[in-house]
């Protein structure tokens, strides 16, 4: 008799389990179809969340091309120096576990590499405890991170290429030392998501850094910067890439990215600590930063 209650305690107990953790699934796909349904900023329009996703993925790959040569024609080389600074903050380590998302075309993580004990491009491949891992979501754009990677020397054990979507990183949990994402959070459908799981990735002690065109805190430049903004960089996506409304989406997200204080309060509700950030160039662009503690 015992042993039967025991028994029957035991069926209870597994088809309770088993009756929360249905009703839990049930409660994700349903939050998930309901975010899906929810409108979300394509630049200046509005559109569903899955319809953002491959509008911009259509974006990375009519630029994929001439995205850095766009860079340096849109920022007067400026982006060089901004990049400089953002890897400089970072202080790579020899043994560091990296990963950069979103970044396609291996500006960031070339430089991670550079700084992390690679003297020059054609130097001896790092040790295999150090590895940066680049994780971007369009193909035409790794496609020309890893053209890149070769010409330049970069290609190795020590660099990973992996597609990915930045708000569901194909990496494992806390097995990251930092991230860093350049000039692509503005085009995540979800910020929130993308920064819970940069979180995740990380290991404790771990630093995420994100650099992003932000919004200029000098009074009267604000319109100076909208008319070259408007009036200029969609102009040379003609000229250059024959692509004026991919560059006229980009101007447009730039200004519908939030200002430097609510992204740090973004960072923060994420579970990062120690969040700060620092504007260049008058504010065009920022490095923020926050830790896992």
């Amino acid at each position: 008799m015992f042993a039967r209650r025991a028994s029957l305690c035991c069926q209870f107990r597994r088809q309770n389990v088993l009756g929360q953790a249905t009703a839990e699934l049930s409660r994700l796909f349903s939050s998930k179809d309901h975010l899906s349904d929810d409108p979300v900023d394509f630049g200046f329009t509005t559109v569903s969340r899955d319809e953002k996703t491959k509008l911009v993925s259509d974006v990375f790959t009519n630029v994929a091309s001439s995205y850095d040569v766009m860079n340096d024609l849109m920022s007067a080389g400026l982006h060089r120096i901004w990049k400089n600074r953002f890897v400089d903050k970072l202080r790579p380590f020899p043994t560091m576990q990296h990963l950069d998302v979103a970044g396609g075309t291996g500006d960031i993580a070339f430089r991670v590499l550079d700084g992390m004990g690679r003297p020059s491009p054609r130097a001896a491949p790092l040790s295999p405890q150090g590895r940066v891992t680049v994780c971007d979501l369009n193909e035409s754009m790794l496609q020309e991170g890893q053209r890149r990677a070769k010409a330049m020397g970069y290609e190795g054990p020590s660099l990973r290429w992996v597609m990915g979507n930045a708000e569901r990183l194909p990496i494992g949990d806390a097995s990251m030392d930092s991230y860093t994402i350049a000039f692509g959070i503005r085009n995540v459908t979800d910020k929130d998501a993308a920064l819970r799981e940069a979180h995740r990735v990380l290991r404790p002690g771990g630093r995420l850094m994100v650099l992003e065109f932000s919004h200029v805190t000098v009074p009267g430049l604000q319109q100076l910067y909208d008319a070259y903004s408007f009036g200029v960089i969609p102009a040379l996506g003609q000229a250059v890439a024959n692509d004026r409304a991919s560059y006229q989406y980009l101007v447009e997200s730039i200004r519908r990215f939030p200002r430097q204080e609510e992204f740090s309060e973004m960072i923060a509700s994420a579970g990062f600590r120690s969040v700060s950030y620092e504007n260049l160039t008058a504010g065009v662009v920022a490095i923020h930063t926050g830790f896992k503690l």
